[in-house]
């Protein structure tokens, strides 16, 4: 069983700046993939970023383009959203997911993850 907990969340100033951590733990943690996804109230989950387990490669959504990195540790089985220049519409509930699955290891969307961690809210104010 795999096991994700979020951290790293709270209140922060438009413009400002928090980092997102995600812990993994299980028996055999050997993901294709990590993914951010966020949902705010009365809105439908939402696709932030996807990061592959091996290599390099990375994906984003538009909206977070250029503001957001998304980056992993692997010796400490531990991804990261460093998350700049915040506005109010970054105000979610931030969960990360992991993709156990062979594929791209860059899904965009909730189905393509298998485990979802409880959530961080990350509240912007004005």
């Amino acid at each position: 069983q795999v096991q994700l907990v979020e951290s790293g969340g709270g209140l922060v100033q438009a413009g400002g700046s928090l980092r997102l951590s995600c812990a993994a733990s299980g028996r055999t943690f050997r993901p294709y993939g990590m993914g951010w996804f966020r949902q705010a109230p009365g809105k439908e989950r939402e696709f932030v970023a996807a990061i592959r387990w091996r290599g390099s490669s990375t994906y984003y959504a538009d909206s977070v383009k250029g503001q957001f990195t998304i980056s992993r540790d692997n010796a400490k089985n531990t991804v990261y959203l460093q998350m700049n220049s915040l506005k109010l519409e970054d105000t979610a509930v931030y969960y990360c997911a992991a993709d156990p699955t062979i594929g791209s290891g860059l899904g965009s969307r909730p189905t393509d993850y298998a485990y979802w961690g409880q959530g961080t809210q990350v509240t912007v104010s004005s």
